[in-house]
């Protein structure tokens, strides 16, 4: 389980802490954010000094507060696992390391230039990864960019699926999902859905188990 900390929030800037604008354009994209966001938390658990987040302000100009992007994924290396209210690039120090925007009609065009140039140029984000669950905005609907002396080169799909470096993670395109996948064992990271099934159906077995055991030890006359 995730462990950010637990507890009300402080408000420790001036900062705006909203845009104005909806967290996802459609059910499917915010589900599959909340999914990305909570296998991603998972995952790096263990880890005090990985910073996963998603759908919050990041301001990149200190003073400027118009000067700000919201990635729908990104995890950064090297701070503090925390709750924010938003994130002050210059006070932490490090920008995202992986960046994963899920398209839609309405930022189609400003994922692939806008925030295109400006995680390659400004925030220097090592890799870029954008994915259109319906198909329908990006050609190959799923890609990913590295950043190589100061250009993003395109990742090369393999049967449809990317590594990424910084992760240690495949991410694969499972028909409108995005799956993440462990190159060691081969496994999908479960989301919490499937965890929790998962965990109820062993619970199962191991009842169903015992009382087994029960029913052979009456029958022996144990």
């Amino acid at each position: 389980m995730s462990r950010i900390a637990t507890g009300s929030p402080v408000r420790t800037n001036a900062y705006p802490t909203s845009d104005g604008r909806p967290m996802a354009e459609t059910d499917l994209h915010r589900l599959l954010m909340i999914d990305l966001l909570q296998a991603l938390e998972d995952w790096f658990a263990d880890d005090p000094d990985v910073y996963v987040s998603g759908n919050l302000l990041l301001f990149y100009e200190e003073g400027n507060k118009r000067r700000h992007v919201s990635p729908d994924v990104f995890i950064v290396f090297g701070v503090p696992k925390q709750v924010r209210e938003n994130y002050l690039l210059w006070e932490e120090g490090r920008g995202p390391s992986v960046v994963i925007e899920l398209t839609s009609s309405s930022t189609r065009r400003e994922d692939t230039h806008k925030k295109h140039a400006l995680y390659r140029d400004v925030l220097r984000v090592p890799e870029y990864f954008q994915f259109d669950p319906y198909g329908d905005y990006l050609t190959p609907p799923f890609q990913g960019y590295r950043l190589v002396g100061g250009q993003y080169r395109p990742m090369r799909l393999k049967d449809g699926r990317l590594r990424s470096r910084q992760l240690n993670l495949i991410l694969e395109p499972d028909v409108k999902q995005l799956r993440l996948v462990d190159p060691e064992t081969g496994l999908r990271l479960p989301t919490r859905a499937e965890a929790r099934a998962a965990a109820e159906a062993e619970v199962e077995r191991l009842r169903a188990e015992l009382s087994g055991r029960s029913r052979g030890n009456e029958r022996n006359g144990q």
